[in-house]
């Protein structure tokens, strides 16, 4: 998440937030948080609706993995913070539970995908079976005379 959509849920300015990150550089190691490249900022600018570089105040933005979420509460310390903190990590829980979910329904269509072409080549097979079948016997029914000349 970014440090400007972090400190709007927080109720503080991204300021703020960047600064109490900054005091507290040491429980933010690299996979709790990292700075945007200034080639990032302007991909995000290009593909979202963000209007302009300046929508970010000048200075690149934060972004935080969940643990760097998770450590934000112990910096901003407000009882808010805490709230919002416990709601990402549920948010965060969910999601890998529909990720989960998503890779055993995935597993389960190719599964029954594999069963269908299965039985649907059975079928193909059988029908072929029943064609060379009636194609090599002889024809049934009444026989008209051919007329003699």
């Amino acid at each position: 998440m970014l440090d400007f959509h972090l400190a709007s849920l927080y109720g503080v300015e991204t300021r703020q937030l960047k600064q109490a990150v900054r005091r507290n550089q040491s429980r933010f190691p690299d996979d709790f948080m990292f700075l945007l490249t200034e080639n990032e900022v302007v991909n995000m600018v290009s593909q979202n609706v963000i209007p302009s570089k300046s929508y970010f105040g000048g200075a690149l933005p934060m972004a935080f993995t969940e643990q760097g979420v998770a450590m934000l509460s112990t910096v901003l310390r407000s009882a808010k913070a805490i709230q919002i903190n416990i709601e990402i990590m549920r948010a965060f829980v969910r999601y890998r539970a529909i990720l989960r979910e998503t890779d055993e329904l995935r597993a389960d269509l190719r599964k029954l995908d594999r069963k269908l072409n299965e039985s649907f080549r059975y079928l193909v097979e059988k029908i072929d079976a029943l064609h060379q079948k009636e194609a090599s016997r002889a024809p049934i029914g009444f026989k008209t005379p051919s007329p003699k000349n």
